[in-house]
């Protein structure tokens, strides 16, 4: 499974749009989180690419104590202020990877969006290593799909993107689809190379509806997007969102969120 390596920086550069715009996760993922691994105040977490905190209030809101890593120091330093009238709650800056983390100290390790910047043959020893026996690692992402209701809409979006992404990453368009059931099967196996067990995973659903400026803010704060060359970008995302207003002014993400849950023996 291929690995996005070195644009992890990048969502530093726009901490304050990253709060705003980027999404939380549903409540029924924090539900099946909390009934596989159940936390309350004698419980100790540890979150690995806290970002703006997306996923961080319903953690904190069990009571426990939670430890989170994070890479730009921008964030961490929002993290600090936004959580910081909960005294068990504190951030580490700087890379997971380098991060000095006792070993068999956490009920739950958890990563919301995140993980995938860390290499597989990295992190999943390390977050082995950390969690207390019988302690949980659970990685969860939101797998975005625009304007599937919309094919006139998409297909104008993707000639936005033969036009400038792809020439400027001097690669192939191809095919787009949504997230499935294999891929979060194929992603959950991952933590049985690395001695964890009962790995399961769990999908959930929901449909966003954004203004044109709204979905503009949101690529703004996608990697590879940020990192176009300036006048390229501003020519993107205009394109992108003149093309909303001409259908309707409004776009429909349908996001696919899945949950990977796997356990120390």
């Amino acid at each position: 499974m291929p690995i996005n390596q070195g644009k992890g920086w990048t969502f530093n550069t726009v901490a304050d749009l990253y709060e705003k715009i980027r999404p939380g996760y549903p409540d029924e993922l924090y539900q099946a989180l909390f009934s596989y691994a159940p936390l309350d105040t004698f419980r100790c977490a540890l979150e690995i690419g806290i970002g703006a905190g997306q996923a961080t209030p319903p953690v904190l809101e069990t009571g426990c104590s939670l430890t989170a890593v994070e890479y730009g120091d921008q964030l961490a330093q929002l993290c600090r202020k936004k959580f910081g009238e909960h005294p068990r709650f504190s951030v580490v800056t700087g890379k997971f990877e380098d991060a000095g983390l006792p070993e068999d100290s956490f009920d739950l390790v958890y990563s919301a969006s995140a993980f995938h910047w860390i290499p597989e043959e990295i992190g999943y020893p390390k977050v082995f290593r950390i969690l207390k026996s019988g302690g949980a690692f659970a990685r969860f992402a939101n797998h975005p799909y625009q304007a599937k209701d919309n094919p006139a809409l998409f297909e104008e979006i993707q000639r936005a993107y033969a036009e400038y992404y792809y020439p400027y990453y001097k690669k192939r368009q191809g095919k787009l689809s949504e997230y499935t059931e294999e891929q979060a099967a194929a992603r959950a196996a991952i933590a049985d190379k690395y001695g964890f067990a009962d790995t399961q995973y769990v999908l959930f659903h929901r449909v966003r509806t954004l203004s044109a400026a709204e979905y503009r803010a949101l690529i703004g704060t996608y990697s590879d997007h940020i990192t176009i060359e300036r006048s390229i970008r501003e020519r993107f995302f205009d394109t992108i969102e003149d093309t909303i207003n001409r259908h309707g002014g409004i776009i429909r993400i349908f996001d696919t969120i899945d949950m990977q849950l796997a356990r120390k023996p």
